[in-house]
């Protein structure tokens, strides 16, 4: 077989990759071998794959390549958050977050486009447009980079971009994060985060295990139209029943972020409601308090306003976690991504 233009092996999972050898007359088990290879040891060179042998890695070099990406800048945050910008082959920039928690482990935020199509009032990379998809290869990519410096513990797909938006790669990206062969993560360390398209979230949920995280912000649809076009198209009624059903394992649960805006959505009237959303749903929520930039009308609530709704949602049994925002003085917190990128 011959293949116009060499093909990315980082945008394909073992299978696919299987299927690939097979057409390039080698045998499929080779596949985890170059799996191996490729996201264990890091290696990206064919010449120095010493197990296989020179007639494949032969065709594999003649037919193929291995992408990485190298950071084109890093910034680090007074709280030890770092920003990586990752320049893609054609020019087009995404942005990667690593999170260092009070555990002593750490959670890498992934992007899954770059820029973003959903236009969510209150986020900053939303303003920019959607310039594209990321591939496979691409969202793998900024996993592999920054292992190779730090460790990596959890994942969470919720940088730039809507990961369903995107639903085809972003599967094969997690297939690949899974794999025994590739970078070994349990889906119990891996989460992504959706703005509610509701039709992909069941697809996903029948394709393959993630934690989810659903941005929810608001308890009314009047609200979440305003803060969240895509309410528009699926309102809450069928986004939370979508929620009830997505499978859940023992212990799993359904995580809801909610950005508490002054004088928007930050109310014990929200909060009631909130507790009526969510009934019947193995759930917790992360509430974070939104982070202020320029050109945005919308504020930080008071302390005061912070406290009182956590405390009525605990009150009342629900699972409800207060997330600092960190990455703030480097633009790297929710919904700040691309805001300085050049």
């Amino acid at each position: 077989m011959t293949i116009s233009e060499p093909i990315d092996l980082k945008n394909l999972n073992c299978k696919q990759l299987a299927d690939l050898l097979v057409q390039m007359g080698h045998k499929p088990f080779h596949a985890g071998q170059l799996f191996r290879w490729i996201y264990q040891r890091g290696v990206v060179d064919f010449a120095e794959m010493t197990d296989l042998s020179k007639d494949l890695r032969n065709t594999l070099a003649a037919q193929s390549m291995i992408s990485e990406f190298q950071p084109e800048v890093v910034e680090v945050s007074q709280d030890g958050t770092q920003k990586f910008l990752f320049r893609m082959a054609d020019g087009q920039g995404v942005e990667t977050v690593l999170i260092p928690m009070e555990s002593g482990r750490s959670t890498l935020c992934v992007s899954t486009q770059a820029g973003c199509a959903m236009q969510c009032a209150f986020c900053l990379t939303g303003t920019f447009g959607l310039e594209r998809n990321l591939t496979p290869a691409e969202i793998v990519n900024q996993v592999c980079a920054v292992r190779r410096e730090h460790e990596v513990d959890n994942i969470v797909l919720m940088g730039m971009g809507e990961p369903l938006h995107n639903l085809e790669n972003v599967v094969t990206a997690l297939e690949i994060l899974y794999d025994d062969n590739g970078c070994r993560y349990g889906a119990r360390k891996v989460t992504l985060s959706t703005c509610g398209l509701v039709p992909e979230m069941q697809e996903l949920g029948r394709r393959i295990r993630v934690g989810l995280a659903v941005s929810l912000n608001a308890t009314t649809d009047t609200v979440r139209d305003e803060l969240m076009p895509i309410n528009r198209r699926y309102p809450l009624k069928e986004l939370m029943a979508a929620c009830r059903d997505y499978p859940l394992q023992s212990r799993e649960r359904v995580t809801f972020e909610y950005i508490l805006i002054a004088g928007v959505n930050d109310s014990l009237a929200d909060a009631k409601r909130l507790v009526n959303l969510l009934h019947g749903i193995k759930a917790k929520v992360n509430l974070i308090a939104y982070n202020e930039h320029a050109g945005s009308s919308f504020k930080t609530p008071p302390e005061e306003s912070i406290s009182a709704f956590q405390s009525y949602l605990l009150n009342r049994k629900i699972v409800a976690i207060r997330r600092a925002s960190k990455g703030r003085d480097i633009s790297a917190a929710c919904g700040q991504l691309k805001g300085k990128q050049t």
